[in-house]
């Protein structure tokens, strides 16, 4: 039984398809054609990423999901080379690093999974049910959930002989566990006071040139960021970006006065003229979520946690989507072996995967002097590199290829401090501050 119906739960699915003869996915929502915005994926309105780690997972998950994509006519092009990246107010040299981004929207990417995890013929979708509950059986094992039909009114017990909670952030699995007397799992928590506005446009010039995408990335010298892609239907997607209360307005005249103080000014030049599809939407995240369940000294046989309801990052990284797919990849690794992995033992596999993109996530925003946390040695250290790195990223694009492979968790961070990446890095000039 998959509590939740977004990315992670479809690819728990498509994972425990393999293992298990009946897999049922419960949502509150309508799942099946979809293929817009849905009252459980708020943000899903938003500019999202499927960084390069979760574009190979996908493709080994569902062969020709790639091609499938690109022949419906969604961008793609090289991650590093076909998209448009500023740092600290400058343009990185576009590199090559052999990635393919797929510039899916949300819903969209979301729509071709589904289609797919719903040809599998062990797999059913319960639509617009409401989880109430676990249900423990002997030695407090999880057995099942509770249900409520939202169209009809009726409550049922489903029996399962695993749950796993891919409901997200606003994951009931912690409250559960108190309920049970397991008490809640430790959180870290980074407060970055976030918000997203969003709104389309027909554009009456072209920007782009061979680029899928424009992103001028938030900076502590310009905490204003962007996410600027053209979409499949010949639309451009403005996605503003505002941190620590600086949010991005939502009446037309702020936004457009937001959009102008971005560090890449063919933005605004850009949309000045251009035709407005919609209005201006928002959606605020107020801080990045770690549930430490690796550290729980106990827990239910049954039942198993993963994707944002285990940490939910900020989602400027684009590192959500990926993570999930690693989890998902970590459980089919650990069912090739015959059993149920034991909840702990997964919790511990998985916070192997959270480790890296919490450090890239938490780290880079702990280099924001108003955001709270414990800023380490190693962090201050790790931002002062990165800057440099980005720096000489300017100038050379073998620095942002190298960049976008740890960026994509593809290679780990230890590949930028490999000794001939450095001299590269710290032998490059420091360009002057970009006003």
């Amino acid at each position: 039984m998959v509590l939740g119906g977004g990315m992670g739960g479809l690819l728990t699915a498509r994972v425990l398809a393999e293992s298990f003869s009946q897999v049922s996915i419960v949502d509150r929502d309508a799942l099946v054609g979809v293929d817009r915005p849905r009252r459980g994926v708020p943000h899903a309105r938003h500019a999202h990423a499927l960084l390069a780690r979760g574009q190979q997972i996908l493709e080994e998950l569902f062969p020709g999901l790639r091609q499938e994509l690109i022949d419906a006519g969604i961008p793609a092009g090289d991650i590093a080379g076909n998209l448009r990246w500023y740092f600290n107010g400058r343009r990185l040299a576009p590199g090559s690093a052999d990635l393919l981004s797929v510039s899916a929207t949300r819903p969209q990417l979301e729509a071709h999974v589904r289609a797919r995890v719903a040809e599998l013929s062990n797999v059913d979708f319960m639509e617009r049910f409401s989880i109430n509950g676990l249900v423990t059986g002997a030695g407090g094992r999880v057995t099942g959930v509770r249900v409520q039909s939202d169209d009809f009114g009726i409550a049922a017990t489903l029996d399962a002989d695993l749950v796993v909670d891919s409901t997200g952030r606003g994951s009931r699995t912690p409250a559960w566990l108190e309920e049970l007397g397991y008490g809640r799992p430790a959180e870290d928590k980074v407060k970055v006071d976030l918000a997203y506005t969003t709104r389309h446009f027909r554009l009456k010039n072209d920007p782009y040139g061979t680029d899928l995408s424009i992103n001028p990335v938030a900076s502590p010298a310009n905490p204003r960021g962007a996410f600027f892609p053209k979409l499949a239907d010949g639309s451009s997607q403005l996605s503003l970006t505002g941190i620590l209360g600086d949010h991005p307005p939502t009446d037309p005249e702020g936004f457009m006065a937001f959009a102008k103080t971005l560090a890449a000014p063919e933005i605004y030049e850009a949309i000045q003229d251009a035709e407005p599809l919609d209005d201006p939407v928002t959606f605020k995240f107020p801080a990045s979520v770690r549930r430490r369940y690796e550290l729980m000294r106990a827990f239910p046989a049954g039942l198993l946690v993963l994707g944002d309801a285990v940490c939910s990052f900020n989602p400027v990284y684009g590192q959500g989507m990926t993570v999930a797919a690693l989890e998902a990849w970590t459980l089919r690794n650990m069912l090739a072996h015959g059993s149920v992995p034991d909840a702990r033992r997964f919790f511990r596999e998985i916070a192997k995967v959270v480790d890296a993109s919490w450090t890239i996530s938490a780290g880079a925003d702990l280099g924001f002097p108003g955001v709270e946390g414990e800023r380490t040695f190693q962090t201050r250290m790790g931002n002062a590199y990165m800057a440099r790195l980005h720096a000489a990223a300017v100038n050379d694009p073998t620095v942002t290829a190298a960049f976008f492979r740890v960026a994509g968790l593809v290679d780990p961070p230890t590949a930028l401090m490999r000794p001939a990446m450095m001299r590269r890095v710290l032998g490059a000039p420091r360009p002057a501050r970009a006003a």
